[in-house]
């Protein structure tokens, strides 16, 4: 409780923050007027899975969960049901990320891919139980696919671009804090 951030990490947080307004800006944004016969990956969860499983402490609870609930708004979805699910899945990452550290890439992937399932799922069946309108199955089921493809390409450019490597066993921050 009494940790503090360190610089470099509010410097990832403020790119993650600067990725996630430019991600939601870029879906917001109509490119044709038409309806989608397939639908694009959430790259917003892929990025927030990519830096929960790399580097936990850069993405803490409170920023998940605004920039989910904001974006539920914004997609006119129903209020912090996909948010909740998102927190629920990146915790369960966040108590997993001792054991992300000596994983391949495949069962990272693999594991990751299992968590968006499960969300996805679970997302549609609490809209059908409360029989709230949704998106076709067949564009669920798209994103869901192209969300879990995309994944090593959000990995090799959060490793290139932005520095988001896994934590390195008994890796310390600036203050001595155990990563």
């Amino acid at each position: 409780m009494g940790e503090h951030a360190d610089t470099h990490t509010w410097m990832h947080r403020g790119f993650f923050a600067l990725l996630a307004f430019a991600i939601i800006v870029a879906q917001l944004v109509p490119l044709d007027m038409r309806p989608n016969l397939w639908a694009g990956p959430d790259l917003l969860l892929t990025v927030t899975l990519v830096w929960v499983a790399r580097k936990p402490k850069y993405l803490p609870v409170p920023v998940i969960a605004g920039f989910f609930v904001m974006a539920d708004f914004l997609f006119m979805r129903p209020p912090g049901l996909w948010a909740a699910l998102i927190v629920v899945l990146t915790e369960i990452i966040r108590r997993q990320h001792r054991d992300f550290r000596n994983m391949a890439l495949l069962v990272e992937w693999g594991t990751v891919a299992i968590g968006i399932i499960g969300i996805t799922v679970a997302n549609r069946l609490v809209l059908a139980i409360v029989m709230a309108p949704q998106a076709p199955l067949t564009l669920a089921l798209t994103e869901m696919i192209a969300t879990i493809l995309v994944y090593p390409a959000v990995v090799i450019v959060a490793h290139y671009a932005f520095g988001v490597t896994r934590s390195a066993p008994g890796e310390v921050g600036s203050k001595g804090q155990r990563l």
